[in-house]
């Protein structure tokens, strides 16, 4: 796709390319926001404000902690905590220091966890104490030497946080006991570093920023290293892609974005926070965003104009009796990312806020960005739109070659934004990079004339009945359409006749609906071989912390 028919399809005034070497590291970029927005609010936290001035001295100062650790750059640091305005600080302070950040999901198994810190070589971890029972259980097997200790309420001054760690420990008992031995607390962390002595190392483009995890749910779970120049790259092109309609933000107004994703998360880490810190904007950290009227209640005390989140997320909130109480009006942009958003939601959304969803799409190799449907849209286009400045897709089928429009390939992505490989695994490195350095991505889509590219499905997760193709993104986009279904999954199940049958896994909005209610549906909008064999309804779909359905697991059971 060297001639990116998707270029006539951009909105005005962005770019086919821009440059995306302005930085030296991720840490030029933050200190020129640090000082710059020095006044503004950083970060909004169960109502208190963390300033840009707060962020840098507070970073600067566990920079100069780790230091003292012994540490030398490269060195990994892991960070295991929910999103908290320590997360932030901690990443800012790890990066400044020299090293390289390990972001890691605090609902981790300890099997999971050790995992990682062997894998990464992690030698310190920032973690929350509601989750040091995990580490207990693994820190041993580990590289790790340095633990930092953090609790919720640690950044809430003196007598709110007090109560809200009371409250954490005591009330809600979301701290189960936990021994580790030298623990150092977050607090005491910072202000033992306030007084060290902080070399500024010499960071490049090329260095290592993230090690970020992932293919948990494909197998073993890898590191795509993310250099600095990988995500200065993503955040610059997310800026420009945005700008269209973020820049009708009033001058009077700081821009607000709203934080549910968890930070550990790639979509959170760099379209979140690396992007409200460039811009210059406010980000209200959600740190438990399953608690949905607890979010809605923080949302409805700010003006907000951004707001990245999954169909789950979109679809829980647009369906609370409480949605009314936060004011949309202001809200310019939507980002569906991370899984499908499906037309259902999608329209729900539009319609209850005037804002529709820009679904986009990316993985944690290419930091994650790569195409997104353009800001200006008003209307759900069931794509992933298209790709984003200095960036290239192109379909490839089994021998790498490429195909033509309409016909689907497995997407393969190009551009400043993909990974350097695989953490110390260049046998997978080799598996998914192409000689002409593109990324394939396990995604099979198709593009049509305008350049616009649709995920028909993964590679493994494509069921085949009788020799038929049944891609079981398009069968749940279609039930979840269905009035009474809250939400939806499908899988392919042993089938002794057709090789596969269809499952379906249905979660329902309303007692009243039935098999039969729902076999007469499909029948209605599915031809023979999509129709589901089994049908099942469950209370719950076993989702990843991010809100992503896991199939694997309905396969499993």
């Amino acid at each position: 796709m060297t001639d990116r028919i998707w270029l006539k399809s951009y909105p005005q005034g962005v770019p086919a390319d821009i440059n995306t070497t302005q930085y030296t590291s991720l840490v030029a970029l933050m200190e020129e926001s640090f000082k710059k927005y020095a006044g503004r609010t950083a970060y909004n936290f169960m109502g208190k404000e963390v300033s840009y001035a707060q962020t840098d001295s507070l970073s600067q100062a566990f920079a100069g902690y780790l230091q003292g650790l012994g540490l030398v750059k490269g060195d990994r640091v892991a960070i295991m905590m929910p999103n908290v305005p320590q997360y932030p600080v901690a990443v800012a302070g790890i990066l400044r220091a020299g090293f390289v950040v390990v972001n890691v999901n605090p609902l981790y198994t300890p099997r999971e966890l050790e995992h990682q810190l062997k894998d990464s070589g992690a030698k310190a971890i920032v973690i929350i104490e509601n989750f040091a029972t995990t580490l207990e259980k693994c820190i041993a097997a580990t590289p790790v030497k340095h633990v930092v200790l953090c609790a919720m309420g640690d950044q809430l001054g003196l007598l709110k946080g007090t109560l809200v760690n009371y409250v954490v420990r005591n009330v809600k008992k979301m701290v189960p006991a936990y021994n580790l031995p030298g623990a150092v607390r977050f607090n005491a962390a910072v202000a033992k570093g306030t007084n060290a002595k902080f070399t500024k190392p010499d960071i490049k483009a090329d260095d290592v920023a993230v090690l970020q995890y992932t293919g948990g749910t494909t197998g073993v779970s890898k590191g795509a290293v993310l250099l600095h120049r990988n995500v200065i790259a993503n955040v610059l092109q997310s800026e420009a892609w945005n700008d269209p309609v973020m820049k009708k933000v009033p001058a009077n107004e700081q821009p607000t974005g709203v934080c549910a994703l968890p930070l550990y998360h790639i979509f959170a880490f760099t379209v979140g926070m690396m992007l409200s810190m460039r811009t210059g904007g406010k980000l209200i950290l959600i740190p438990n965003p399953r608690d949905i009227p607890a979010v809605l209640k923080e949302l409805s005390k700010h003006t907000i104009h951004s707001f990245p989140a999954v169909n789950t997320l979109f679809n829980g909130l647009a369906n609370h009796p409480d949605f009314n109480t936060v004011d949309w009006s202001h809200l310019k942009i939507s980002v569906g990312g991370g899984t499908a958003v499906q037309s259902g939601v999608a329209k729900l959304w539009f319609d209850k806020t005037g804002c529709p969803i820009c679904e986009g799409y990316g993985l944690s190799e290419t930091s994650p960005s790569a195409s997104c449907n353009p800001v200006t849209s008003k209307e759900y286009t069931g794509t992933i739109g298209i790709p984003l400045p200095n960036t290239y897709l192109k379909l490839l089928d089994d021998d790498g070659n490429e195909v033509p429009v309409g016909q689907s390939g497995e997407i393969a992505i190009k551009g400043p934004q993909v990974m350097a490989g695989y953490w110390q695994r260049p046998d997978e490195t080799a598996k998914v990079m192409t000689p002409d350095g593109f990324f394939k991505s396990g995604d099979i889509g198709v593009v049509d004339e305008r350049g616009f590219f649709k995920i028909v499905d993964r590679k493994k997760d494509m069921i085949l009945v009788s020799g038929f193709n049944v891609f079981p993104t398009e069968l749940e986009d279609v039930v979840a359409q269905m009035p009474g279904i809250m939400e939806c999954a499908c899988v392919g199940v042993v089938d002794a006749k057709t090789g596969e049958a269809v499952k379906l896994v249905i979660v329902k909005k309303d007692a009243d609906v039935t098999e039969a209610d729902v076999r007469a549906y499909c029948k209605e909008n599915l031809t023979g071989y999509k129709q589901p064999k089994v049908i099942e309804f469950r209370t719950e779909l076993p989702k990843t912390p991010v809100g992503k359905i896991l199939r694997r697991e309905l396969r499993d059971k």
